[in-house]
């Protein structure tokens, strides 16, 4: 009888001891990346390194108030978002943690991540100039400084100024310029607005293709998605052209999406995987192929309608300088009634 429980002891701690060999670890990622733009990522990592993934989207503000309430009751290990702006109000509100092995850091180029290692670029967008062809000619377009030029008076169309890529633009030509040539910029631009600051990005486009405006500055990944989009949309982004800015001087503004491992993150050795996972040139090939922003790593294939807009010169301020001046950027705006 003693041998018998012995043996039924034995058995059991084996077993127990198989289950913790092989017991899946779990992630939880918060991201206002929109589902069917990180899930299918995160579903091949789950797959390939055995990490049962737990996601929850939501805005990107409202994901912060959302990390920021739970503190350090927080199940989220990592806080994926958009814009640099952002990842900074979640690292100045202390959300993140700072990422501390060197060669993940190395993943991203130097002006894609933050400089005390807070969160890292994912993927890049570009603020392009969208113009309608029949009445602007190539020629007459050079750099967002010149749209202050009497000849675009009422004929520009942009987003209000609530809008955090504006805000980022602006935070861009502070870094560049400083607050008194951004604050008479900023002072000029909107009297050339053609209509007061209103929808998203892709109703600029739509405003340029049925001639409320001439020009209008959207991130190019929308005109992107427009161009395969519903007939409407596509009807639309055939009536306009892409044109990069600044290409002669400091290069076209840039932003990005990006990741961060929370300040209170529980699962940090998955954590820092899914970071690794998410720089290897399938990942990167994904982003530009399904939402047609710009890999972060040279050397990734791009997608066809990337590569028929050519190549550009990108902007490469540290985009921590964003979050850092958007305050004053928000001011300066202000300042200027752009509404």
């Amino acid at each position: 009888m003693k041998l018998h429980i012995k043996s039924i002891l034995y058995i059991t701690l084996c077993c127990l001891c198989a289950q913790l060999t092989y017991a899946q670890e779990e992630l939880n990622v918060y991201s206002a990346r929109k589902e069917a733009l990180i899930k299918p990522l995160l579903d091949q990592f789950a797959a390939s390194h055995n990490v049962k993934v737990n996601l929850v989207t939501g805005k990107a503000d409202a994901l912060i108030e959302r990390l920021n309430n739970e503190g350090k009751h927080s199940p989220a290990d990592v806080l994926i978002t958009v814009d640099a702006g952002r990842l900074h109000r979640a690292k100045q509100a202390e959300l993140l943690q700072p990422i501390t092995d060197a060669s993940i850091l190395a993943l991203a180029p130097v002006q894609y991540r933050d400089p005390d290692g807070y969160w890292l670029g994912l993927s890049m967008r570009a603020r392009a100039i969208i113009f309608d062809p029949t009445s602007v000619k190539v020629e007459d377009l050079s750099t967002y400084e010149n749209l202050v030029d009497t000849k675009w008076k009422n004929r520009i169309c942009i987003r209000s100024s609530n809008n955090i890529y504006n805000q980022s633009l602006v935070a861009s030509f502070i870094a560049h310029h400083g607050i008194e040539k951004t604050q008479g910029w900023a002072n000029k631009f909107v009297q050339n607005f053609a209509r007061k600051p209103q929808g998203g990005d892709r109703d600029q486009v739509k405003a340029v293709a049925a001639g409320q405006c001439d020009i209008a500055i959207v991130n190019s990944y929308y005109l992107g998605n427009m161009m395969k989009g519903s007939e409407e949309e596509q009807a639309a982004a055939a009536k306009v052209k892409l044109f990069w800015p600044n290409q002669n001087d400091r290069g076209t503004h840039v932003n990005i999406s990006g990741i961060g491992i929370t300040k209170n993150a529980k699962n940090t050795a998955p954590a820092q995987e899914l970071i690794k996972f998410l720089y290897t040139e399938k990942s990167q090939a994904w982003y530009a192929d399904v939402n047609l922003e710009f890999p972060v790593i040279e050397g990734v294939a791009s997608n066809s309608i990337l590569e028929n807009w050519g190549a550009f010169k990108a902007d490469t301020l540290n985009l921590s300088q964003l979050g850092e001046l958007n305050a004053t950027a928000v001011q300066v705006m202000d300042k200027a009634k752009w509404r």
